[in-house]
């Protein structure tokens, strides 16, 4: 909020409100809108001061006091209420009256309701825990701060462990689906999760349930149920990357939300939990490319913006292991044009893995693919890659490829065709 307000009648001067000295925060100069006060008395905005305690700092802004270890910050009701009745005496200036802040909720608090919570799982009370599952989301969504008590008081391995149970109910017969995706919606902000409550998801049980709502969930539930498998494969944990893998229509699944987009976030979720996937071994990456995910990337990098195109590079590339997803590669008529093209257009990620995945293809390709690489301008991409530079491992293969085509430049006069004329192979 600005530290000036102002405001002019018909005929008369401009005046201007200056906010009091000890309304605004020693750290951001703002209005405060939470004021709380640490042990040396000092009162900052409750944003800026845990801004400042997440940077590492254990002082005090203003008097560089040690804030102790076990800090307490206590809500200054007196200076917000004075704030308050500042800004509504003050409203016609512009000031709009800040609200009354929630309390945010204390680790004593966290603890007791993932205790009662893990009880009533046990118990198999599936209606108290749904109700505790929706107070803990309530208060998950009001503030950052209230999300990281949580995590830090073990919420991710409660709410797995309840997910888990609740999931073995269910394949018994028991109509508790929404409860699952309520636990599942909470578990997606918890991130990142501990080896523990992972491997309560990688169970047969979970797994057959997240998936389940992978299929037919509703978009919000669909686009946590895959944030939850983006998060479990993204662990390097070969063993459960290798479980998860083998859960009944997952690939299915993801590959569906690639092919029709319910949203951006779960597209990027989808790829980036595909290239774990793909990247566990060749096994499991020709079951994507069975699927059709090569002709989808090749679909998306066509015209995506630089978030969408890494991933979509990302997943072609480690998907090129497979000899089937090669040939398939190269017998799309986007693969060279496409790649090329993105070599320079995005970001040094993007271009390594545009280069290791048009080097794959190449190797294999003979000297037909070789040929249409210098058709589309190949040749003086790499070049230019050298010169500007790359990874030493980009370099490797760029070096490698420039060699392949050298071999084959006498048949083809190298031209560089941006728009992609000249294609023997039609677009």
């Amino acid at each position: 909020m600005a530290s000036r307000r102002s405001r002019r009648a018909a005929g008369e001067p401009e005046l201007e409100l200056a906010t009091p000295t000890h309304f605004r925060c020693p750290i951001s100069l703002e209005l405060m809108k939470d004021p709380v006060t640490v042990s040396t008395g000092i009162t900052y905005d409750r944003q800026s001061i845990e801004r400042w305690l997440d940077m590492g700092h254990s002082t005090c802004p203003v008097t560089n006091q040690s804030l102790g270890g076990e800090l307490e910050l206590i809500p200054n009701h007196a200076i917000r209420r004075m704030i308050q009745d500042w800004c509504v005496t003050n409203r016609s200036f512009g000031v709009e009256r800040i609200p009354t802040p929630r309390i945010p909720v204390s680790p004593v608090q966290a603890s007791n309701m993932l205790s009662e919570m893990a009880l009533a799982s046990r118990l198999g009370d599936v209606g108290r825990c749904g109700e505790l599952v929706g107070r803990v989301k309530a208060l998950v969504k009001e503030s950052e701060r209230n999300r990281r008590c949580f995590v830090s008081s073990g919420a991710g391995r409660v709410l797995s462990c309840t997910f888990s149970e609740f999931a073995v109910k269910s394949l018994k017969g028991y109509s508790i689906g929404a409860v699952l995706e309520e636990i599942l919606s909470v578990i997606s902000s918890m991130a990142p999760l501990d080896e523990d409550a992972c491997w309560y998801l990688r169970s047969p049980e979970s797994m057959s349930a997240i998936v389940s709502i992978l299929q037919s969930g509703d978009l919000g539930r669909r686009l946590n149920a895959v944030l939850v498998v983006k998060e479990l494969v993204s662990r390097r944990n070969e063993n459960g990357i290798e479980t998860v893998a083998k859960t009944e229509g997952l690939v299915e699944a993801l590959v569906k939300l690639i092919k029709e987009p319910i949203s951006p976030q779960t597209t990027k979720a989808s790829l980036v939990a595909t290239y774990y996937l793909v990247s566990s071994g060749e096994k499991t990456a020709e079951r994507f490319v069975d699927m059709g995910i090569v002709s989808l990337l090749l679909e998306i990098l066509v015209d995506s913006e630089k978030s969408m195109s890494e991933k979509a590079l990302a997943v072609l590339d480690s998907v090129l292991v497979s000899e089937k997803a090669k040939k398939i590669a190269y017998d799309n008529a986007l693969s060279l044009p496409v790649l090329v093209k993105k070599m320079f257009r995005i970001s040094d990620m993007a271009t390594e893995f545009a280069v290791s995945a048009i080097w794959k293809l190449c190797k294999k390709g003979g000297e037909e693919c070789l040929v249409e690489a210098l058709q589309v301008g190949a040749f003086q991409k790499l070049l230019l890659l050298l010169q500007v530079g790359c990874s030493s491992a980009t370099k490797e293969k760029a070096t490698e490829l420039l060699k392949l085509l050298n071999g084959s430049k006498r048949k083809l006069e190298c031209i560089d065709v941006m728009d992609f004329r000249g294609l023997k192979r039609p677009l």
